[in-house]
């Protein structure tokens, strides 16, 4: 009983972190993968430095981000994956139900973002229907966090080995290998983990995409879409 009630007190205290209006834009902004000043947050924010400050401070004491601090400034970035997803399903959430679902996200941000660290938007949600198609997926049981965990095929692995990834190497990170991520602004999964992360790699390396410096947004270049078309059958 006693570490139920610790562990409904922590639920609360982090809710609480999160619900400020002014920390949500915060962390909502640190889900590009950036790492940013308490002033570039303010900004954010739209409050004083002072009231950043401790907004900041409250949101490092429920662990929710993390300070790196190099010469004279402090940058501050999301604690880990686990926070950039919990803020995504949030967004879901926000969304609410509706029998017919319209989604009202930019479009510069529908088509193709980041996730933290994996590619999201209307081309994560192509490219994992289309893995699915061409059998490069293995569907595993669900996870206890209620998603389906996936494994690569023989052909997925080679598929996956041509782009430059290191398929072994990235199943034994300290991480989940991959997952359906349930995507915020079209509402169907798009892939996550250990293996999405090196597929937004791999892209950003061969210029596939580029990223926006200030938001989460990725720009599908024209040697993105003569590739992705003729690797994947994804047509941008």
């Amino acid at each position: 009983m006693v570490v139920e009630t610790q562990k409904d007190s922590a639920v609360s205290r982090i809710a609480a972190a999160i619900g400020d209006p002014a920390r949500a834009r915060m962390l909502n902004c640190l889900q590009d993968g950036h790492a940013r000043t308490s002033t570039e947050l303010a900004t954010v924010a739209g409050v004083s430095p002072s009231t950043a400050s401790a907004h900041l401070n409250r949101l490092k004491t429920e662990q929710l981000v993390k300070v790196h601090a190099q010469g004279k400034h402090r940058y501050y970035s999301l604690a880990g994956r686990n926070v950039a997803r919990a803020l995504e399903a949030l967004s879901v959430l926000a969304g609410g139900v509706h029998d017919t679902f319209v989604p009202h996200t930019p479009s510069h941000l529908r088509g193709a973002r980041t996730c933290y660290d994996h590619i999201a938007g209307a081309l994560g949600v192509a490219l994992h229907d289309r893995f699915k198609a061409l059998r490069w997926l293995s569907l595993r049981a669900a996870t206890k966090q209620g998603d389906h965990a996936y494994d690569l095929t023989a052909n997925g692995a080679a598929a996956f080995g041509a782009l430059g990834i290191d398929v072994e190497a990235t199943r034994l990170m300290r991480r989940r290998f991959a997952y359906a991520c349930l995507d915020w602004s079209e509402r169907r999964p798009h892939i996550g983990g250990a293996l999405a992360a090196a597929l937004l790699n791999a892209a950003l390396r061969r210029k596939w995409v580029v990223q926006d410096l200030d938001s989460r947004a990725l720009r599908v270049t024209s040697a993105g879409r003569r590739e992705m078309l003729a690797r994947f059958g994804v047509e941008i």
